[in-house]
């Protein structure tokens, strides 16, 4: 091995490297947007105020819009069960059926979150 080939085939290798390297270090795409979702889950099972939990999933709905995310699975589910604790039944409606419409494993239970709904207000 001569001199004047070695420094090309280290130069590349470490070009190499360093793409390698930085092609790992861009952070994961996740597949949804959680925005909010955990916390105020948590704070309607703590009995805590739908009208401000409302606010903070509807706000939350707005950036994974504006980013063109993903929503995740039960996000609108929830909304139309806080709607549901507030007597809006026409939103939760929108919101069980915009659930099913996203995830439609969920019809069955969204189905009987309805038809109970209709069962309450007869």
């Amino acid at each position: 091995m001569n001199d004047t080939t070695a420094f090309p085939r280290a130069g590349l290798a470490l070009l190499l490297g360093s793409l390698t390297l930085a092609g790992c270090a861009e952070a994961p795409k996740t597949l949804y947007q959680w925005e909010g979702y955990q916390p105020q889950l948590n704070e309607y099972f703590k009995g805590e105020s739908p009208e401000a939990q409302l606010e903070a999933l509807e706000a939350g709905l707005e950036k994974i819009k504006a980013k063109n995310g993903a929503v995740p699975p039960g996000y609108h589910a929830q909304l139309g069960l806080l709607y549901s604790g507030i007597g809006k039944d026409d939103q939760m409606i929108r919101e069980f059926e915009t659930e099913k419409a996203l995830f439609p494993e969920s019809a069955t239970y969204m189905d009987f979150l309805m038809d109970n709904a209709k069962g309450e207000h007869k």
